[in-house]
């Protein structure tokens, strides 16, 4: 039984991630954590998740539970998630990081730390998307001379754009064509732009409603185009790719893996 400490207990993440996980006998809530300050502090995580009282108080004491048999699930903030990186992996404990908006400078911090402990970071933790990936990467093999554009849409409240998803999405392109991906982005079109240079990469956001996470790739080519399209229907796909990918990370040694290791894709 994989013994989980849910980071952003309060949130909407959090709060679906402890109503799956309490339901299911193969994990155990032992610990629960919002930020300092956070109305949620002490009150029982299972009541905040509307599932009943579970005995599990939420703090923001990440230090005093952390230990080499825990799993943190975090998404919270790139900031936020650096920092219960760092505690984890001073406490041996095990973590898997679904945060997105990472910086740079956050990202390679992380990359830094992580291989010192068990730790899963990936954009996004829904099991359809990491499928979408890999035949990403292929067709962008297969098809070098078609234009390439990543057009994502989010809920209105999401804080970061383009989302995470969509840029691990264009470094895959640019990774399977040879060429930088920092260079060769374009997050916006406006005016006169003239024609498209061949090795440019499209990376396009929309913020609407209510909606949970729509991806779609177009490769482009003379006379056809390929799209390849997923669609989060619910949150519970990135929840349940979450304690899935808690389960496998519980049983590795120390480093830093993905999505595709958890999936063996």
């Amino acid at each position: 039984m994989a013994k989980l400490i849910v980071s952003g207990a309060a949130g909407r993440m959090g709060r679906l991630i402890i109503a799956l996980a309490a339901a299911d006998k193969n994990h155990q809530i032992v610990g629960a954590l919002e930020a300092p300050g956070a109305p949620a502090l002490g009150r029982d995580a299972g009541e905040t998740a509307g599932i009943g009282r579970l005995g599990v108080a939420i703090t923001d004491a990440y230090a005093a539970l952390a230990a080499p048999d825990t799993v943190t699930l975090d998404f919270t903030t790139a900031t936020a998630s650096i920092a219960h990186l760092e505690i984890a992996a001073a406490n041996g404990a095990a973590i898997v990081i679904g945060s997105t908006g990472f910086t740079p400078e956050l990202e390679t911090k992380a990359r830094a730390i992580a291989p010192r402990t068990r730790t899963v970071i990936a954009p996004n933790m829904s099991v359809g998307v990491n499928v979408l990936m890999r035949l990403v990467a292929e067709a962008a093999k297969i098809l070098p001379d078609f234009d390439a554009e990543v057009i994502e849409i989010h809920h209105r409240t999401k804080l970061d754009a383009p989302s995470g998803t969509a840029l691990a999405l264009g470094r895959l392109i640019a990774e399977a064509r040879g060429v930088d991906f920092a260079r060769n982005a374009i997050h916006g079109r406006e005016g006169i732009t003239g024609v498209r240079e061949r090795d440019k990469i499209a990376v396009l956001a929309m913020r609407a409603g209510d909606a949970v996470g729509d991806h779609t790739v177009i490769f482009g080519g003379q006379g056809e185009r390929l799209e390849l399209t997923h669609r989060a229907q619910s949150r519970d796909s990135l929840a349940r790719g979450a304690l899935r990918a808690a389960a496998w990370l519980e049983h590795q040694p120390p480093g830093l893996y993905s999505m595709r290791d958890v999936l063996g894709l």
